[in-house]
C-alpha cells in the first residue's frame, strides 16, 4: 500500500508502475482515487468548518440566554441544528469516501525498486549468482518420494485417506531428518543474532489484510469456520502482525527476528497440488528470518537476509543460486524480491527452495507500525526471507547427498541433529 501523497502529486509515477508490473486493468483506479480523495478532503474541510460554526454559534446561544434574550436564543439554536444536520451528512459522506480510497489502495501495487527487471512473469526472471558446483552424477537419481521410499520414510497414500491429496506422512530417518534441518536453521540463525520466536499459528482477518494483498490472500489462506481466525501461510504473517498498531522506539531498531511454524496453503491456481510429490503442497513447516528496520537500512538487510539462506544451504554441500524477481512475479507489497533456487541433479536444473523480500513501508503502513524517532514519528520497513522450508529443503538435500548405492551423506554441520550419524542407511 502506497502512501497516498505519491498518487497526488505523481500518479504518472504509480501508472507506470502498474504498467510495468503490466496489470493495465487497474490503471482506471488511479483516476478513480484521486477523484474519490479530492471529494473526502473537500467534504471533510467543510466539516471542519461547520463544527467551528457551531461551536461558535454554542456560546452565543449561552450568552443570549443569559441576557434574557429568549426568542434570539431560540433563533440561533435552529441554525445550530441546520449546521448539525448538514455535520452529519458530512461525516458520513467523509466516512464512505474515506473507505472507497482506502480500499482501492489496498488494491493499488506497492511502487518497485528501480533495480528490479521488467518482466511478464517468472520465466523472465533473471539469475544473479551461483554458489558451489552444480553437479550431475554418473547414476540415476530416483524421484525424491523413492528416495524417501526406501527409507520408510514417507506414506502418501495413507496420508490421502486420512485429509486428502497435498498431505504426507515421514517417519523414521527422514522424519529426524526434516525436524534435523529445521532445528539447524534455528540455531544457524541465532548464531548470526536472531531472536527466536514461536508465534501463533492463526491470525485475525485484520493482520491478514495488513500483510498481504487480496489475490494473494485469496489463493493462500484457510479460515476457520464461524472464527474471525485464519492458519496462517507463513510465520512471517504472524511476526509481522505482532508490531500492529504499536510505536517503535528507534534506538531498539532493527528488530532481527527468526520464527519456526507450521505453514497451511490452498495452492489455488495454476501450479495445482502434487499428487505423488511433496514439491507443493498444503502444510508444511518453516523456518523463517524478518527484519523491522529504519528505512534507509532496509537495502543493507535485504542482501543480509538471502546471504543467509544461501549460507545455510552452502553449510549441507548444497549448490544454490540466486534469481532476480521482475516486475511482474512481484505480488502487489513487494518491493524488490531474490529467490534463492537449489540444484536438483536429478531434473539438471534449479528449483526455488525461499524467496527474500522487502516490502517497504507497505505492511507498516497497513498495521499502523510507527517509530518514534528523534524528528517525528515514521514508517519503518519490514523484510522477509525463508531460512528453510522442509519439504523441498529435503528434496533437495537427499539428491544431493545421495550416492550410488542408495546411502545419504550427513553432512558435517548437521550431524549433531542426527545424532553423530554420519550416513543414511535405505531398509529397502
Amino acid at each position: 500500500m502506497i502512501d497516498i501523497k505519491i498518487l497526488r502529486e505523481n500518479p504518472e509515477l504509480v501508472k507506470q508502475n502498474i504498467k510495468n508490473k503490466f496489470q493495465d486493468e487497474k490503471l482506471p483506479l488511479v483516476d478513480e482515487v484521486i477523484d474519490l480523495d479530492s471529494k473526502s478532503r473537500a467534504v471533510k474541510t467543510e466539516a471542519d468548518s461547520l463544527r467551528a460554526q457551531r461551536n461558535k454559534l454554542s456560546k452565543e446561544i449561552g450568552a443570549l440566554m443569559a441576557q434574557g434574550k429568549k426568542d434570539e436564543a431560540n433563533a440561533v439554536k435552529q441554525k445550530v441544528g441546520e449546521y448539525a444536520e448538514r455535520l452529519a451528512e458530512c461525516e458520513k459522506l467523509e466516512a464512505e469516501y474515506s473507505e472507497k480510497v482506502n480500499n482501492i489502495m489496498m488494491v493499488i501495487p506497492n511502487i518497485i525498486d528501480p533495480s528490479v527487471p521488467i518482466g511478464k512473469d517468472d520465466s523472465e526472471n533473471v539469475e544473479v549468482e551461483k554458489f558451489g558446483e552444480p553437479l550431475v552424477p554418473d547414476f540415476d537419481i530416483p524421484y525424491h518420494t523413492d528416495i524417501m521410499e526406501s527409507f520408510d520414510g514417507i506414506d502418501i497414500e495413507a496420508a490421502g485417506r486420512v485429509a486428502g491429496n497435498g498431505f504426507y506422512y515421514l517417519s523414521g530417518d527422514i522424519a529426524r531428518l526434516h525436524s534435523a534441518c529445521t532445528a539447524y536453521a534455528r540455531d544457524f540463525m541465532i548464531d548470526r543474532g536472531f531472536t527466536y520466536y514461536i508465534p501463533p499459528f492463526m491470525i485475525r482477518s485484520n493482520v491478514v489484510t495488513g500483510v498481504m494483498s487480496f489475490a494473494e490472500m485469496d489463493a493462500m489462506m484457510y479460515k476457520i469456520e464461524g472464527e474471525d481466525l485464519y492458519l496462517i501461510g507463513t510465520s512471517e504473517h504472524s511476526m509481522i502482525g505482532k508490531y500492529i498498531d504499536t510505536i517503535i522506539e528507534e534506538d531498539t531498531l532493527p528488530h532481527t527476528l527468526t520464527s519456526y511454524s507450521p505453514c497451511f496453503r490452498k495452492e489455488k491456481g495454476a501450479h495445482g497440488i502434487e499428487e505423488r510429490g511433496v514439491y507443493r503442497i498444503h502444510q508444511f513447516e518453516k523456518q523463517e528470518m524478518i527484519v523491522v528496520c529504519k528505512p534507509e537500512e532496509s537495502p543493507f538487510w535485504f542482501d543480509k537476509l538471502w546471504q543467509n539462506t544461501v549460507d545455510l544451504f552452502r553449510s549441507l554441500d548444497i549448490p544454490v543460486r540466486t534469481l532476480e524477481c521482475c516486475s511482474g512475479d512481484l505480488a502487489d507489497l513487494k518491493v524488490k524480491s531474490v529467490d534463492v533456487e537449489a540444484w536438483s541433479p536429478r531434473q539438471k536444473k534449479y528449483f526455488e527452495v525461499g524467496s527474500c523480500s522487502n516490502l517497504g513501508d507497505a505492511q507498516a503502513r497497513r498495521l499502523k507500525i510507527r517509530v518514534n524517532g528523534k524528528d517525528g514519528k515514521y514508517l519503518p520497513h519490514t523484510l522477509n526471507n525463508t531460512v528453510v522450508a522442509p519439504p523441498r529443503m529435503l528434496i533437495a538435500f537427499l539428491e544431493n547427498n545421495l550416492n550410488e548405492d542408495g546411502t545419504v551423506n550427513i553432512p558435517v554441520a548437521l550431524r549433531p541433529y542426527m545424532g553423530g550419524k554420519e550416513k543414511l542407511i535405505p531398509r529397502k
